[in-house]
């Protein structure tokens, strides 16, 4: 990478941040141009040079992390079994929250607003996450480790919701507890459902 590719993406990375803040804080439709470029120190005109409107900031800030949690997602179901790697997708969902709280806030209030302009991306960077739990579930189907009715899909969304869901309330109410606590409970909810004959999630 050379020196200037380099120096757009860290101010890339600084407008993102600041969008991401500013929108968690405020909402989108409080939040400006100027806002934006004042948080991420930046010139007004270098907001729009990087990116044509705030409409298109944001779709590419949810691409972008929407994009590291499916990351994450991959890394975590890696050469694992199935029970285990639903273990590993919870501790990866619930320590990417923790890292990027304000995102974790951003995406559950977008995916309530059906007529934003983004609505059809965030629907499909959502399926892309969603997949990877699917596609876990349905290894742990296939060989007995969950139980054979399992509706996949809709299992899948559920897991992945529980996770923003509960990890918000745990750093909005009880950030104090070790996230080690949390991951166990959303578990509990997981084997209750999901484990059969075969080994639990562990």
């Amino acid at each position: 990478m050379d020196g200037r590719t380099a120096r757009r993406d860290a101010t890339r990375q600084k407008l993102f941040e600041a969008t991401m803040a500013l929108i968690a804080e405020q909402g989108f439709s409080d939040t400006t141009v100027d806002q934006i470029a004042e948080r991420a120190g930046v010139a007004k005109g270098t907001v729009y040079y990087n990116f044509a409107s705030k409409t298109v900031l944001f779709e590419e800030l949810l691409r972008y992390g929407v994009g590291l949690l499916t990351a994450d997602f991959q890394a975590a179901v890696a050469d694992r079994a199935p029970a285990d790697a639903i273990a590993a997708l919870v501790r990866a969902e619930l320590g990417f929250i923790q890292r990027y709280r304000s995102f974790a806030q951003l995406l559950l209030s977008e995916m309530w607003r059906t007529h934003r302009d983004w609505q059809q991306t965030l629907l499909l960077l959502r399926e892309e996450a969603i997949s990877v739990i699917a596609g876990t579930l349905q290894q742990g189907v296939d060989s007995g480790d969950f139980a054979a009715d399992l509706d996949v899909r809709l299992s899948a969304s559920a897991l992945f919701g529980v996770c923003l869901v509960v990890a918000l309330d745990w750093l909005v109410f009880t950030p104090e507890r070790p996230i080690e606590q949390v991951e166990a409970a959303v578990l509990a909810i997981v084997r209750s459902r999901a484990a059969t004959q075969g080994r639990a999630p562990s």
